[in-house]
């Protein structure tokens, strides 16, 4: 197989904006919609156990599909991917706006995760394949670093603001004329890239690893409600394991595998993927446990949780550039060591919050070391996770990262909404007040985020490489 692109492409720049522009939106929309959830519940008059779908079926289908649309990618051509995905993203969030009941909400969040799954690891494919590998293509990535590490913070920000002055319909309409300004320009400004030659196409795989990644985020998702040591989720991560353990007997049969798992032998890769569930997990649970924090114990408003997030967002965005700097000039291994260090400072922190505090006193100095935690750590692991990676596997490489993250969030939920609530129900079983019981169970579960974390900043240390990518890639093709 052969890669289809030629030369230096001089509106690489603009390409990266138009993609940088369309993944911000896609990680916004995970935690966008959290503020929001008290409205909806209002709004649709419905449960909190069917309240809870509009966050489980977009984590499953965004994180079940992400391989798959990383590999596609590579296979069809990464713009046209890329562009059904905009399209398919958009088109969804129109009709979770219009959306009357939470069943037609649920199912068009849904189709909006598919279409996320296919827009994500296509941006990552399309700036790895448009930037030569080095200095050039670190600095791209330490801006699309920054608008997905402060995605996530921005999208409380952005929820509070829109639920509260036009209502929870807009967190979803406002990614309309954005995605149709996106595929307006991208023909003009992305240049085309795939794999040329290919032959036949791994269904198997395809079908076997997807349902695996499906049923394992719904399992995760679903565990703190139900119980982990109920029949259920055992059967249902018992599935997932053994869906997996046929798509690897598929992959290896397979003369034109959906993933090849020479890629594997890249060792910065698959230490930047070991990191980047770590760090997924400490992440998206961080930010969960905060809006529930600020706005069940400190009775803020989703205005104002939103505006707090702000400090967070707002500190990735300058420190990317010397992130991405300092990867290029000492490696990625200790500036990814020392962004996870912050956050576990951050986790720490949070492990004193009491239940009458103040933003000044009890979280600023929290949302510091996680927003600079995260832009040094978010940029140097998807440079390691793509250092070395061959052309052809560009997709492969962003779809495992992009994976890896999306995983380790939903387990870094379950895990920390398991922990909080846990401790907190027995709390409340021997006298004590709501909130008191609530802010015992958040700081619990910080106390283990911040275990995950300082696991993170060992396996940085341990498992992602300070060879130059060159050297490493050569040997992988060398031998295979």
């Amino acid at each position: 197989m052969t890669e289809i692109h030629s030369g230096l492409d001089p509106r690489r720049w603009q390409a990266l904006a138009l993609v940088c522009v369309a993944f911000f939106m896609t990680i916004l929309d995970v935690s966008i919609v959290n503020v929001a959830l008290p409205s909806i519940k209002t709004s649709l008059n419905v449960s909190d156990s069917s309240l809870q779908w509009v966050l489980i079926a977009y984590a499953i289908t965004f994180g079940g599909f992400l391989l798959l649309g990383g590999r596609l990618a590579d296979l069809l051509g990464r713009r046209r991917i890329f562009m059904i995905g905009v399209a398919i993203f958009s088109a969804a969030s129109l009709a979770c706006g219009l959306a009357g009941s939470i069943g037609v909400l649920v199912a068009a969040r849904a189709v909006q995760g598919l279409g996320a799954a296919l827009v994500s690891p296509a941006t990552l494919s399309i700036i790895t394949t448009t930037f030569e590998e080095g200095a050039e293509r670190n600095k791209a990535l330490g801006i699309w670093g920054a608008m997905g590490g402060s995605g996530a913070a921005a999208g409380v920000l952005f929820g509070g603001l829109l639920t509260n002055y036009l209502g929870w319909e807009w967190i979803f309409f406002v990614n309309v004329p954005v995605g149709v300004v996106v595929l307006l320009l991208t023909r003009t400004v992305v240049r085309e890239s795939r794999i040329e030659g290919l032959h036949g196409f791994d269904v198997g795989g395809a079908i076997t690893v997807t349902a695996s990644l499906a049923l394992l985020t719904y399992a995760v998702s679903k565990a703190p409600d139900v119980g982990w040591a109920t029949a259920r989720t055992i059967g249902l991560l018992v599935a997932s394991g053994i869906l997996l353990l046929a798509f690897i007997a598929i992959e290896r049969r397979n003369r034109a595998p959906l993933v090849p798992f020479r890629i594997f032998r890249v060792k910065t890769l698959t230490g930047a993927n070991v990191s980047g569930v770590l760090l997924g997990a400490v992440v998206y649970a961080n930010f969960f446990l905060l809006t529930l924090y600020v706005q069940q114990v400190l009775g803020y408003s989703a205005l104002k949780t939103g505006l707090t997030f702000l400090v967070t967002a707002g500190a990735v965005i300058p420190v990317a550039g010397a992130s991405q700097a300092l990867t290029t000039r000492i490696g990625p291994r200790p500036v990814l060591a020392t962004g996870l260090a912050l956050i576990t400072g951050g986790m720490l922190f949070y492990t004193q919050i009491p239940v009458d505090g103040s933003f000044v006193s009890n979280l600023l100095v929290g949302y510091l070391l996680v927003g600079v935690g995260m832009a040094f750590a978010f940029i140097p692991m998807s440079i390691a996770a793509l250092a070395g990676v061959e052309a052809r596997d560009a997709g492969l490489a962003t779809g495992l990262i992009n994976t890896s993250q999306q995983v380790g969030g939903a387990l870094g939920v379950a895990i920390a909404s398991t922990v909080a609530f846990t401790h907190a129900t027995s709390l409340l079983k021997t006298g004590s007040s709501q909130p008191s019981a609530y802010t015992s169970g958040f700081a619990l579960a910080f106390w283990v985020l911040a275990g995950i974390s300082a696991a993170g900043v060992v396996a940085a240390l341990v498992l992602v490489r300070s060879a130059e990518p060159a050297v490493e890639a050569e040997a992988v093709q060398a031998s295979g």
